[in-house]
């Protein structure tokens, strides 16, 4: 691979560090009440541009070849929005023992409580040649179960502010989340041969706007000088990140492959990375509205910012090895 094709590749991240960098020099571009003023063109204004763009690029045809698959529906969002938050809170615990930043364990509960992500889960069980099918419909109905479940979930287990009460948690989520996606599948319907015959790159806007909004959550942050983190707590956090990924992927490849469990190879393809994958894109913007008031926003998103490219990096690493299990299968299977 070129250094051209490299860097477009990890555009996104390179993207990312830069974005942290102009944040740490000139945090008062992004801060609150700064020029860009966030509290309005990215609280309102990006995360309904970032969620529209989602509804108008989720192919809501494909999910109905997988609708019926319920079983294989239930084990992936039962692990990912029940099992996954109830474990990592039993793990943070004994975690709370050892000299850690305590945000950046309350990041990883937050974490566990996101959703399966709409791409990365479906375009890692594409390469491996799973069950797309499958894949799209979990990711797409996670992220829906996400809109409401998470906000509970992380309530439940992170607690609430007084500042952010209940009530208008769901308002601003609905205005700002539901009412875009639900508007982008409608103009959808109405553009649907335009967005076929010219296919924009979706995936290319919501990076973008989601770019901003984390440019902007770090620059509200460094504008606090009372903000730090220690080294080996961030080195902690993406060590305990890459566990916590391999650890729940051997698990769900253990559970689904049992004879009891009747599933297809091609399905537990899928279900390893809907399973254990999590959602940036729903995710930042999420803390953006449920903690919108917190003084340490920035370091309980840095386990999920670890945690997105770490998943990518890890999926596209076991591709090969993965896929070359599938082929054994499916051929003694044959057999």
């Amino acid at each position: 691979m070129t250094l051209l094709e490299r860097l477009h590749k990890d555009w996104f991240l390179i993207c990312l560090i830069i974005a942290i960098v102009v944040a740490r020099l000139q945090p008062h571009i992004g801060a609150k009440n700064g020029p860009l003023h966030p509290e309005i063109s990215v609280s309102y204004l990006a995360v309904s541009t970032i969620f529209f763009n989602s509804g108008l690029s989720l192919h809501t045809e494909e999910l109905a070849n997988a609708l019926l698959h319920v079983r294989l529906h239930l084990f992936v969002q039962t692990f990912t929005l029940c099992f996954f938050p109830a474990s990592i809170w039993l793990f943070i615990q004994l975690l709370y023992f050892l000299p850690l930043d305590a945000w950046l364990l309350q990041g990883l509960q937050i974490v566990a409580c996101m959703p399966p992500p709409v791409s990365s889960a479906v375009i890692l069980t594409k390469s491996v040649g799973g069950n797309e099918a499958a894949a799209i419909f979990n990711s797409a109905f996670g992220s829906f179960l996400g809109i409401a479940v998470t906000p509970m979930l992380l309530l439940l287990f992170i607690g609430s502010s007084p500042n952010v009460p209940f009530s208008s948690i769901f308002t601003q989520l609905f205005l700002t989340v539901v009412f875009p996606l639900l508007l982008g599948q409608v103009v959808r319907r109405c553009i649907l041969e335009y967005l076929e015959r010219r296919r924009p790159p979706f995936g290319t806007i919501s990076s973008c706007i989601l770019l901003l909004i984390i440019y902007t959550t770090f620059c509200d942050t460094f504008s606090h000088p009372d903000s730090s983190l220690a080294p080996q707590s961030l080195l902690a956090i993406i060590i305990i990140v890459l566990l916590i990924q391999v650890t729940f992927m051997l698990l769900v490849f253990f559970l689904s492959t049992r004879k009891s469990a009747r599933f297809s190879p091609e399905d537990t393809v899928a279900m390893m990375f809907c399973a254990t994958h999590k959602s940036l894109t729903l995710g930042i913007p999420m803390l953006k509205i449920v903690f919108s008031n917190h003084p340490h926003l920035s370091l309980i998103s840095i386990p999920l910012l670890v945690y997105h490219p770490t998943q990518i990096l890890l999926g596209g690493l076991l591709v090969g090895s993965v896929q070359r299990w599938m082929q054994s299968r499916q051929k003694a299977t044959d057999v």
